[in-house]
């Protein structure tokens, strides 16, 4: 049996496009929406990835103001650069880079950052709205794949979804969504992780598996029954190479599979400038 492949580019683009309206609809408005940067330090790792997102926002056109402080900044620096964009009245949303340098307390930092323009939907506040389904920011990977899962019409409501990880940016918020009642959710969920050493009983009963642990190669063909729905988002990275959590060989059991470059990442990015898009049409009282 040959897996489907369940590409994140055309929801990426499909999702992007249709933010065209929207922006222009903000700019006719007087509201140009604004995404905020903040890096810390001289990662080239993350400085390629937030010239990326100011170019794509260029694009898009939005504009991109930037911050960049030095390798030896402050918690207190940081802080500021926080505070100076919650100011900001061309800022609706603001991106805090991660990693930072081990001096800086990311989480402490990213508390002190307005939640409204919390692009990454990961402030404890909307992690707060998501749980009580209550309107905000939407942490990025959580929402791309959802809406990837929708796109390639993969049953989801009433079936039984396993999220394998139970980090913060992923595994937890994911699971929040996806049994919140909508059509595109309302799934029975359940999270497993390393802790769980029967883990594998999980997997094989479910009809969609997601991987978000950060452990390489820990989701193999045996942990999986015939036909089942995988979706790939945990990683890891050593130097540049990545190291996804679903194993290759995957691809011989499963009904359809997201691939092991530009599945997830590319939906993550989209939702990314979805939250930004949302977050001005809410600063400027155009919010559905």
């Amino acid at each position: 049996m040959s897996a489907r492949i369940m590409s994140g580019r055309p929801v990426a683009d499909a999702v992007l496009s249709g933010l065209g309206p929207r922006i222009q609809a903000l700019v006719d408005a007087g509201h140009r929406p604004g995404l905020g940067t903040i890096l810390v330090g001289d990662d080239e790792a993350s400085a390629g990835y937030i010239r990326m997102k100011m170019d794509k926002a260029t694009e898009l056109g939005l504009t991109s103001p930037h911050i960049h402080l030095p390798q030896d900044a402050t918690q207190e620096d940081l802080v500021a650069a926080i505070g100076e964009m919650n100011d900001a009245d061309d800022v609706d949303a603001v991106l805090v880079q991660h990693p930072a340098p081990p001096q800086i307390d990311f989480d402490a930092a990213m508390v002190t950052l307005d939640p409204d323009k919390d692009v990454d939907g990961l402030h404890p506040t909307n992690m707060g709205r998501l749980a009580l389904g209550m309107p905000g920011p939407v942490p990025c990977t959580p929402a791309g794949i959802e809406a990837l899962l929708a796109h390639y019409e993969v049953p989801v409501a009433g079936h039984e979804v396993c999220v394998l990880g139970r980090g913060t940016t992923l595994g937890r918020p994911l699971a929040l969504l996806l049994s919140q009642k909508r059509p595109t959710a309302n799934a029975a969920v359940t999270v497993v992780h390393t802790g769980v050493p029967d883990w594998p009983e999980y997997t094989r009963r479910a009809d969609v598996v997601i991987a978000a642990a950060g452990v390489p190669g820990i989701l193999k063909p045996e942990h999986l029954t015939p036909g089942v729905t995988v979706v790939g988002g945990g990683v890891r990275y050593e130097g540049k190479k990545l190291l996804p959590d679903v194993d290759e060989s995957c691809e011989r059991v499963a009904g359809a599979i997201t691939p092991r470059v530009g599945g997830v990442g590319p939906t993550t990015i989209a939702m990314l400038f979805k939250n930004a898009v949302e977050c001005a049409e809410r600063r400027a009282g155009l919010a559905a």
